[in-house]
């Protein structure tokens, strides 16, 4: 069986391609000294049939969740994001990889950034604030 965005690709050699691209070193700026700004974008348009597909973490990805993807960031980690420009803000936990486009650090559950920002610009300046371990 192949996975609709990977047409040809089992199930398994997808979740092997996650595995590789998700063995990435902790970067710079992802630990206790205080919030750093950065692009953040969402993801789980209903078009792109990823409800109920496995994140990188192994739990299935629920665009309603406050959930989100981190390449840098512990999975299980809470994150404060906040909008830049409005000070709207959301907790999320991390529970994926991503996003793939270096420019942005974060990438929202789509109900996430609906909290911070309406999902029609696509993208939002941020601020994030790591708050530690498993929500």
């Amino acid at each position: 069986m192949t996975h609709p965005r990977t047409p040809g690709r089992s199930p398994a050699t997808v979740a092997l391609a996650t595995v590789l691209f998700c063995s990435v070193p902790f970067l710079a700026g992802a630990d206790d000294r205080g919030p750093r700004t950065c692009v953040a974008s969402w993801y789980g348009a209903p078009e792109e049939m990823l409800d109920g597909w496995p994140t990188a973490s192994g739990e299935p990805f629920d665009p309603e969740a406050m959930t989100a993807a981190s390449r840098d960031l512990p999975f299980g980690t809470r994150v404060r994001v906040t909008n830049a420009a409005t000070g709207d803000e959301v907790m999320v936990r991390i529970n994926d990889r991503g996003p793939r486009d270096t420019s942005r650090c974060i990438d929202l559950s789509r109900a996430a950034f609906e909290e911070i920002a309406d999902t029609d610009q696509g993208l939002v300046r941020v601020s994030l604030e790591t708050l530690g371990g498993v929500a």
